[in-house]
């Protein structure tokens, strides 16, 4: 397992196995340290239950623990996790869309295994895109993604068990909106391990095209 100031991580979100909620010295507002359920089911047994969000103090200490919050206002903490809270959910959504047609093939939904924050690893889609921003700056955002995740899936099989597959999540910021409110979208795909997770890019994004070109409704 690998350690981070000392502390051995959590192998299953790359966390300490304990995040502290206590008020940090110097801290001047007293943030919430309730936690918030996710909707992601939790490894292989539904016993497991469903992920966890940290607190809103949690997520303080843990951006002191790394270093990053100096710049971050502690009446914006709360904004930040509700913002956390809100891009996962999204990219579970997505990862469902996804797994769509193996739900509908063995009746049974996905769960997640584990997962990893690699802000500083751009991934190679990440990298492409700013090499063609470079060429096609109206097309391509010039800007990298502020963060990265690695998710491990548990795909239902054939043997009334799972497959593992990892997904890449790069989020980015977008322009804001008309309420000046930042935006943010996220590219979610399976990582392009094997063939398996080859094809399903190839028909998840080639059947929308496919369709319309065949004049199949799109609603």
């Amino acid at each position: 397992m690998k350690k981070d100031g000392g502390e051995t991580l959590n192998p299953l979100n790359n966390m300490p196995h304990v995040i502290s909620d206590r008020k940090m010295p110097g801290q001047k507002l007293d943030l919430p340290t309730e936690r918030t359920f996710s909707t992601i089911p939790r490894g292989e047994d539904e016993n497991e239950g469903v992920w966890e969000y940290p607190s809103p103090q949690q997520m303080f200490n843990a951006m002191l623990r790394k270093g990053k919050a100096e710049d971050i206002p502690e009446d914006a903490v709360e904004s930040m996790v509700d913002v956390h809270n809100f891009l996962n959910e999204g990219a579970w959504q997505e990862i469902l869309e996804w797994e769509r047609p193996y739900i509908e093939k063995f009746k049974k939904h996905p769960r997640l295994a584990q997962f990893t924050g690699r802000p500083d690893d751009l991934s190679p889609r990440a990298r492409m895109y700013l090499q063609l921003s470079k060429v096609f700056p109206e097309t391509f955002n010039p800007q990298p993604p502020f963060d990265r995740h690695d998710w491990y899936v548990l795909r239902p099989n054939d043997k009334d068990g799972w497959d593992q597959v990892r997904y890449v999540i790069d989020y980015y910021g977008g322009p804001d909106d008309e309420h000046g409110m930042p935006t943010f979208f996220l590219d979610v795909r399976p990582g392009l391990d094997n063939f398996t997770n080859a094809k399903d890019r190839f028909v998840h994004w080639s059947k929308p095209l496919w369709d319309k070109a065949m004049g199949k409704d799109q609603s």
